[in-house]
């Protein structure tokens, strides 16, 4: 016989909740954080970009089978793929 396994998600443990809790509630005041923080964004965009010249980098990206378009799925930006945002 198999024994019963419950399908309840367990609470999350105390990290998780410390780290939403800090991002939820911590307001930022300063400019240079926004601007370090934007930068970061820029040069991330820009080196996923970059790769896309890099078959290495592309044979990684796209559907599971070839064709799959998810008519409300997340884009892929630099390319015509339109995805399953959990993949």
């Amino acid at each position: 016989m198999s024994a019963h396994i419950p399908n309840e998600r367990p609470a999350p443990d105390s990290v998780l909740t410390d780290i939403v809790d800090y991002v939820l509630d911590y307001e930022i005041t300063s400019d240079l954080a926004y601007e370090t923080a934007r930068n970061c964004l820029i040069d991330t965009l820009g080196c996923g970009l970059e790769a896309l010249d890099y078959p290495a980098c592309t044979k990684l990206l796209g559907p599971i089978v070839p064709g799959t378009v998810v008519p409300h799925g997340a884009k892929v930006p630099g390319t015509q793929f339109q995805l399953d945002p959990v993949q």
